[in-house]
């Protein structure tokens, strides 16, 4: 026992080989393996003072070896996996894998799981063992009449069917209760987009504003939030005329908190391309360069360093977040008096201009970075109304029909 009234536990051996307790007149050692036999090594707090207080720290230290044989049991032994909560299950497994997993699809799981799923589950008093189909479909029932959209359970039940999975894998249940459900139908979206004359109009009253390069990055190039605010000087070349989307910059939640996650990935692997620098994009970054190097000079010391690569910052180089740029485009539309869209539909505005004009779905989906064609396909088919014209008119060309007329 230490002077602050704290034992140490460490790895070596005591009852059922696994745990050990050796007191002194000033120390009271615990030794646990875990289950891969490694050593672990931990501090917990008695509350007690280091002198006259062997007897009730021996009475701690009993409780303790109780309460760490019980929990190595439950780990070692699978059988017993079965009688844990369900929403004890999903919350190890999200552990399991979270090493494995994008840090953001990981923040979106335990969001998911933390307020939505493992609620439920507890008051219901679900275990692994006695989750049904029945129960997880009365789930997503619940879901929905709380106003859920079915998109997001869809979202829910891809957890709870790769959790179980996982549990199926591991011989901890027969099979996958999830399996059994018909996925919840992912509803088609129609996004919301500006035509040429609104895009204008936006580019005129935006001048100047904070946000002003990532709004005119994903009208012109159809750039994702994340894909706008994560560019940076050394992805442009002025040379060659080019810009290379290769690094990204988003929000998550973790620990109750909102963080900022920069990545060199992005969202997929077709996402990560390189594009045109158009002659209008080039004179915005050249005069914005310009003003960031101004700045830096006036502001000196007060000017954040950490940045200087990226080209979205603020007037003292600090990085723009996305909450930030979402809040405030929404401010400025409505300021301004215009039609109300996400930040995300300027992506969609760019697409319907390409379509618009006789750009491929194929070619649109390079220039997105979208992984598939289905993807496109799905979000912009009906924009296509081109193509459909040229098709009608080919069919009226071909085909005629000659009706007999009656004296």
């Amino acid at each position: 026992m230490t002077p602050d009234g704290r034992f140490e536990m460490t790895a070596r051996n005591f009852r059922s080989e696994r745990f050990g307790a050796f007191p002194d007149e000033n120390n009271v050692f615990l030794k646990r393996d875990d289950k891969d036999g490694v050593r672990k090594q931990k501090w917990q707090t008695t509350g007690l003072d280091a002198r006259g207080n062997l007897r009730k720290a021996k009475e701690i230290l009993k409780e303790r070896i109780d309460e760490m044989e019980n929990e190595l049991e439950y780990i070692l032994d699978p059988s017993k996996w079965p009688d844990i909560p369900f929403s004890r299950f999903l919350s190890d497994w999200l552990e399991t894998v979270k090493s494995t997993i994008l840090i953001t699809t990981y923040s979106s799981y335990l969001y998911f799981v933390e307020k939505r799923i493992n609620p439920y589950f507890d008051e219901k008093k679900i275990t692994l063992q006695n989750v049904r189909t029945t129960g997880i479909q009365e789930y997503y029932n619940s879901m929905l009449k709380k106003g859920l959209k079915w998109n997001s359970v869809n979202k829910h039940h891809a957890v709870i069917r790769r959790a179980l999975d996982y549990a199926v894998k591991m011989e901890y249940i027969p099979s996958n209760p999830a399996l059994k459900i018909e996925a919840p139908k992912r509803q088609k979206y129609v996004a919301e987009h500006y035509d040429r004359n609104e895009l204008q109009r936006l580019f005129e009253a935006i001048k100047g504003d904070p946000i002003e390069v990532p709004v005119i990055l994903s009208a012109f190039y159809g750039l994702r939030r994340s894909e706008a605010l994560g560019l940076k000087w050394s992805a442009v070349d002025f040379k060659e005329k080019t810009l290379c989307i290769r690094h990204t910059v988003c929000m998550m939640g973790m620990g109750g908190k909102r963080v900022i996650v920069q990545k060199d990935t992005t969202k997929n692997k077709a996402s990560l391309r390189t594009l045109p620098l158009m002659p209008e994009i080039e004179a915005l970054l050249v005069k914005t360069k310009k003003a960031q190097t101004e700045r830096q000079k006036l502001c000196r010391s007060s000017y954040c360093k950490d940045y200087l690569d990226y080209i979205c910052v603020d007037s003292l180089g600090n990085l723009l977040t996305p909450d930030f740029v979402t809040h405030h485009f929404n401010y400025f539309l409505k300021k301004h008096g215009m039609k109300h869209i996400r930040f995300h539909d300027l992506r969609h505005s760019c697409a319907s201009l390409l379509l618009a004009n006789g750009v491929s779905l194929k070619e649109i989906q390079d220039w997105l970075g979208h992984s598939d064609f289905g993807t496109t396909a799905n979000i912009y088919s009906h924009l296509e109304y081109g193509a459909k014209m040229k098709s009608a008119q080919t069919i009226a060309q071909t085909l005629t029909l000659n009706e007999k007329k009656e004296d």
